[in-house]
């Protein structure tokens, strides 16, 4: 099930929660198709300025940073080039749709494999 966790400056973040989730839960639609919807987890993790650095000092804007929990198989498919940029480029466009164009060249997208076994949902091991 695809994971997304979005780092944001609290203040770019109040009011636009709704259109984010909804945003991304349909880039990732794009990609899987429409079974996907219910299984897309968002979670926003919204801070406040002086949480967030860059070279040491504050940042004075950062954009987004979304770190997206993906099965590792996804990576071995024939395909997986195609899809890695298919969700690297919707996601950023749906966290642009949302915060607007100045976000766009400094939005990281970071896709992370859950290697199978090595999750547990309600304290039991999710197996393939």
């Amino acid at each position: 099930m695809p994971h997304l966790s979005v780092h944001v400056l609290e203040s770019d973040l109040a009011g636009r929660e709704t259109a984010l989730m909804q945003t991304l839960t349909d880039a990732v639609v794009a990609v899987y198709g429409e079974w996907a919807r219910g299984l897309v987890v968002v979670h926003l993790i919204g801070l406040p300025p002086q949480r967030w650095g860059i070279g040491g000092v504050p940042a004075s804007a950062p954009s987004p940073s979304v770190t997206f929990g993906i099965k590792e198989g996804a990576f071995r498919r024939p395909d997986a080039s195609e899809v890695v940029a298919r969700l690297v480029a919707g996601v950023t466009d749906a966290i642009v749709d949302v915060f607007g164009e100045r976000v766009r060249a400094g939005v990281s997208v970071e896709l992370v494999a859950t290697v199978a076994g090595r999750t547990g949902i309600g304290g039991v091991v999710v197996t393939p």
